[in-house]
Order: structure tokens, then sequence, then C-alpha cells
């Protein structure tokens, strides 16, 4: 279970431009939950994700992970149990190598190896069989750069290379923003898969409100560092996107937009 508990985060503080986006911010999301978050530029969603994975600090307040606070730790301590696929393609895989050497670096993640061993004959067929339940074809493209592929390709790479180990959270930071219609669908198909498979605690941030009513089982909608929305079970079963487009559109015209 992930906690939040008292968070206040500010921008520029002591300046001004100092901005106040959370103040005594919580929340909870249960093991197993599938989070889709919602809301306007500048509502607190990825500012929440960074949080959350100590991409920034905050300025008071606790994050707990089953119990145990977490709030010092450093990001790449959190890596280690924490798996986020961001809304660049080029960010989640290293396009300068070989898809067999990102899927090595992705299978030792947080362990102490050489590149010999990272690439050990042993583990090629499983990497192989990892990759065909992709059905892109890159199985058979091993020795290929990653920077070869297309967007799509490297995204779908990127979200079996962050649960290629054991993890606690899935993180996906508007992962399908940057493709097309038909591969973003394609990619949402596969997250659900991935996460459903693994059982993962999963929280993701989109600007698709099809997308956050038509997957996962509980949506929030982010707006000032506040959730104004909260819905999961039948509630979230009940959700249209009409109803989600409209409440989103007053609070924009709420706010002169």
């Amino acid at each position: 279970m992930l906690e939040l508990k008292g968070i206040h985060k500010y921008y520029n503080p002591g300046t001004v431009n100092e901005m106040c986006l959370f103040q005594d911010f919580n929340l909870k999301v249960e093991k197993g939950e599938f989070v889709s978050v919602v809301g306007s530029n500048g509502s607190g969603k990825t500012s929440l994700l960074n949080i959350i994975c100590g991409s920034i600090p905050t300025e008071a307040g606790q994050i707990l992970i089953n119990g145990s606070d977490i709030t010092r730790e450093k990001e790449y301590k959190r890596n280690v149990r924490i798996g986020r696929v961001y809304q660049n393609p080029a960010m989640g895989t290293c396009p300068s190598m070989t898809i067999l050497e990102n899927m090595a670096l992705a299978d030792n993640k947080g362990k102490m190896y050489g590149f010999g061993r990272g690439t050990q004959k042993a583990r090629i067929e499983k990497y192989r069989e990892l990759l065909s339940q992709l059905n892109l074809g890159l199985e058979d493209k091993l020795d290929i750069k990653v920077g070869a592929l297309s967007g799509g390709q490297r995204q779908a790479m990127a979200l079996l290379m962050s649960t290629m180990t054991p993890i606690e959270f899935l993180i996906l930071d508007e992962h399908t923003a940057a493709l097309d219609p038909k591969t973003a669908d394609l990619i949402m198909e596969l997250t659900d898969k991935v996460v459903k498979e693994k059982n993962l605690t999963t929280i993701m941030v989109t600007h698709n409100l099809r997308y956050a009513v038509q997957y996962g089982d509980r949506l929030l909608m982010m707006h000032q560092g506040e959730a104004v929305l909260d819905k999961k079970g039948e509630e979230k079963k009940n959700l249209s996107v009409e109803h989600v487009l409209s409440l989103f559109n007053e609070i924009s015209i709420e706010c002169g937009n």
C-alpha cells in the first residue's frame, strides 16, 4: 500500500514566483489498485508522480510504502521497487544500444554486474520469449539498435523493461501521449495485460479521458493540487467519458480557460 500524508510542495520558495501546489495533500493507494489520474496542465499530476518516485523533494509530509517511511529515500533506491514509463519513448530505453543490451540492463536493475554477465547466453532465450509477447517481431531483432525502432516499438519495450524485475509499483507518466491513436491503443492494451498478469499497483497519468474511464479500477481528477474527483469500484465503472469531460470543462470555465 502507498500512502501520502500531509504533503506540502512549493515551487520557487522565497521568490515572487512562489507557488504552493500541494498543501496538506493526502492519498492512499491500496495494493493492486490501478489508478487513472486526469486533470488540466498545472493541476499536480506529474508532480504527484515525481514526489512518489523521489524525483522532487517535498517541504513537509510523509511517503509510506506498506507502512515504511521512504520520504528521505533517494530516487535510485526507490527505483528498485518502482517501474516508470515516461511520455517520451527515448527516456525508457537507450537508443545507442541494441535491443539485447537494453534488455540485459533492465534484467539487472538494482544489481551489481559487468557487461559480460549482463548479456549472458542463458538469458537470451528468455529475452526472446518476453519480446515475442509484444507481437512486434522484436524477438528476431536483438542486434538492432533501439534508436532505429518506431516510437510505439520503443514504448512497448520501455513498458516491458520497467516490469522485468520484481516491482511493487508501476508509474505511467502520459506514456501514450506521444503516439498515434492506433499505436496508443495497442500500448494501452499491453499495459492492461501486464498490470493484470503481474497484479501491479499502478498509477497512470493521462490526458486521454477515454483511457481513464476504460482502464483501471479508480479515477482521480486533480485540480490545483487537490483531488476533486475520486471514484473507485462500481462508481468508477458507472462513469462515462461525457460525465468526466463535463466536470473537466466546468473546472476550466471556473478558472477562466
